[in-house]
C-alpha cells in the first residue's frame, strides 16, 4: 500500500504542479473545444492520451525506445503548439469535426509518455514490480488529468453559458494563449542551442583572472 501511495502521488504531482505546466497546457488545449455536455467525448479523448503515453511509458522504461531527453523536452511544447493551431482553424465543434483531436491525443500521448518514463526510471527500485509501479503512477497521472479537464470544462461552461461569450471566441482565446506559451517553451528548450559563445566568454574571463598581475603589497 505504501508503494501504491508513493507512485500514485508521484504521478499526481507530475501533472498537478507548476513544473508540469507543459503537460497541463496540453490537456487544457485538448479540452478547450468541449463543453460539459461533451463529457463522453472528453472521456474518449483522455483514454486515447492514456493509451498513447502508456505505450511509450512501457517501451521507454524497458529501454526498448530511446530518444535524447533534451529532444523530448523540446518536442513536447511542439505538440502543444500544433494542437493549439488545430483548434484555431476549427470552424465547427460537432463530434465529426473534432474527431482529429482523438488522433492528436493518441499520437502526441506517445511523445509525452517518453517524458513520464524518464521520471519513472529514475525512482523505480529493482526489487519492485514494474507493472504495479507503472499502474500506480499512471493512475495518479490520470486522476490529475481528469481534474484539469473538469476545471477547463467548468470554465468553458461559465464563460459560454453564463457570461454569454461566443464559443469560438473562447476557443480562440484559450488556444492562442496556450500557443504563445508553447512557443516560448520551445525556444527555451531548443536542443541544438549554440553555447560556444557563452563558453568562450567564460574561458576568456577565466584566463584574465589567471593572467592578472598580483595586487601591490601595502
Amino acid at each position: 500500500m505504501n508503494d501504491f501511495n508513493f507512485y500514485f502521488s508521484l504521478g499526481w504531482e507530475h501533472i498537478i504542479t507548476l513544473d508540469a505546466l507543459d503537460h497541463i497546457l496540453f490537456i487544457a488545449v485538448l479540452a478547450a473545444i468541449y463543453m460539459l455536455k461533451d463529457w463522453k467525448q472528453v472521456l474518449i479523448l483522455v483514454t486515447a492520451f492514456t493509451i498513447g503515453h502508456s505505450i511509450t511509458l512501457v517501451l521507454s522504461s524497458k529501454e526498448l525506445v530511446k530518444l535524447d531527453e533534451n529532444l523530448i523536452e523540446f518536442l513536447i511544447p511542439c505538440t502543444i503548439a500544433i494542437t493549439a493551431i488545430t483548434n484555431l482553424f476549427q470552424r465547427s465543434f460537432t463530434p465529426k469535426a473534432v474527431r482529429i483531436n482523438y488522433f492528436l491525443a493518441l499520437f502526441f500521448g506517445l511523445m509525452h509518455g517518453l517524458a513520464f518514463a524518464n521520471i519513472l526510471k529514475e525512482i523505480l527500485a529493482k526489487e519492485q514490480s514494474f507493472a504495479f509501479s507503472m499502474f500506480s503512477f499512471s493512475l495518479g497521472l490520470e486522476t490529475g488529468q481528469i481534474l484539469i479537464v473538469l476545471l477547463v470544462l467548468l470554465l468553458c461552461q461559465l464563460f459560454i453559458q453564463f457570461l454569454k461569450v461566443e464559443r469560438r471566441h473562447w476557443v480562440i482565446f484559450i488556444s492562442a494563449a496556450v500557443f504563445a506559451l508553447s512557443l516560448e517553451m520551445s525556444a527555451q528548450r531548443w536542443p541544438w542551442r549554440d553555447t560556444s559563445e557563452s563558453e568562450t566568454a567564460l574561458l576568456a574571463a577565466s584566463r584574465s583572472l589567471v593572467q592578472a598581475p598580483p595586487l601591490p603589497s601595502a
